[in-house]
């Protein structure tokens, strides 16, 4: 299904409250595209006012070629009409109806054949596995299974977008674990175009096509999950993307690729810069030696974090701490004597006044 999503110029308002403002952005057919971003940033706001379940107060929304809202206009299709399926984060599955009702509720208002219906039922739970439960009741169920009928009711409607809010937000570590591998596995046997909402970024990163980053209403950056996270745009979507955090220190540039940090200097590409400022690097990016080596800078290891698969070290230097990850289970002790080293291709460098990315182009 060829159905790209065009946003043009979109802003809603609640009160005097901008919850969506001037958001402008093409979701590409097949794609699958998440909102990501903390509570209140306006993510869910923009998915509702592309279901219909919001009216914005300006711009345009395009379903393919089909101008599904406009402002100016005044066009509003309902969203019914609008050939979505949407599933929520409190599942929204009718208690008194069986799993077998709850998928085929839209279907019926189709007037689809009933053997068209049974098989799309059919077909549906299987792809979700959850093959045998047509007359389970929600209540007979966790809330892994519901979220996997849920998902299982929106494949039967068969829309040309799926819209997500949170849909992973109320199941434990392992189920969300799980049903990532679902969501994505699903995305890529329908080709549908899918819309994602959520603040987790580990969900973003492991299941995105493109993911659009968002702080108060605007979307600060929108880009594949690689380049997100190792050239994100700004401070914000640096600091926000990343588990450990991202190293944030402010500095000058010194001389040509090396940048003064107060008590010692790292290489970075300066790109021509001057001035004051902030160099950004991930834990994963730094190396730690045990003894003094060339271009190592001395720290003390403060805190020592191991969780099996990895090690999280914090190190300090006066009033200056630094984030290390380290593979495995680290051998550094608390309060020892560690040299750190950089890696130039590693580093960007974000300009203090604008806080944007400072690139050679």
């Amino acid at each position: 299904m060829d159905t790209p999503i065009v946003i043009n110029n979109l802003t809603k308002k609640f009160g005097d409250v901008i919850a969506v403002n001037n958001v402008s952005l093409r979701i590409e057919p097949h794609t699958f595209l998440t909102l990501l971003g903390p509570s209140g940033c306006g993510k869910t706001t923009l998915l509702r006012c592309i279901s219909g379940l919001e009216d914005p107060d300006e711009g345009e929304i395009y379903i393919g070629d089909t101008l599904i809202y406009s402002h100016a206009k005044g066009i509003s299709v309902p969203p019914g009409q609008r050939e979505l399926g949407m599933v929520f984060q409190n599942y929204a599955l009718w208690p008194h109806m069986t799993v077998y009702k709850n998928m085929t509720f839209a279907l019926e208002i189709q007037k689809l054949p009933k053997a068209e219906m049974d098989k799309r039922v059919k077909e549906s739970l299987e792809e979700v596995k959850m093959s045998g439960y047509e007359n389970r009741y929600p209540r007979e169920m966790s809330g892994g299974q519901q979220q996997r009928i849920a998902l299982a009711r929106m494949l039967a409607y068969r829309p040309k977008v799926f819209l997500m809010d949170e849909p992973l937000s109320n199941l434990d570590a392992r189920l969300r674990m799980d049903m990532r591998t679902e969501l994505k596995r699903l995305h890529h046997i329908s080709d549908a175009t899918t819309v994602y909402v959520t603040h987790d970024q580990l969900e973003a990163m492991t299941m995105s096509t493109n993911i659009a980053v968002m702080k108060e209403g605007v979307i600060q950056q929108m880009d594949t999950p690689d380049m997100i996270y190792h050239y994100p745009a700004n401070l914000f979507v640096a600091d926000f993307i990343g588990n450990p955090k991202i190293n944030l220190l402010k500095g000058w540039v010194s001389s040509e690729d090396v940048v003064d940090l107060g008590k010692f200097n790292i290489p970075a590409y300066t790109h021509r810069k001057t001035g004051d400022v902030v160099a950004a690097f991930r834990p994963e990016d730094i190396t730690i030696h045990t003894e003094p080596v060339e271009g190592g800078v001395e720290f003390s290891a403060y805190s020592v974090q191991p969780s099996g698969a990895d090690t999280t070290i914090i190190a300090h230097k006066g009033d200056t701490e630094i984030i290390v990850k380290e593979m495995g289970v680290s051998k550094i002790a608390m309060d020892q004597k560690i040299w750190l080293t950089f890696n130039k291709e590693a580093i960007n460098l974000y300009d203090k006044a604008t806080e944007k990315l400072i690139t050679g182009s």
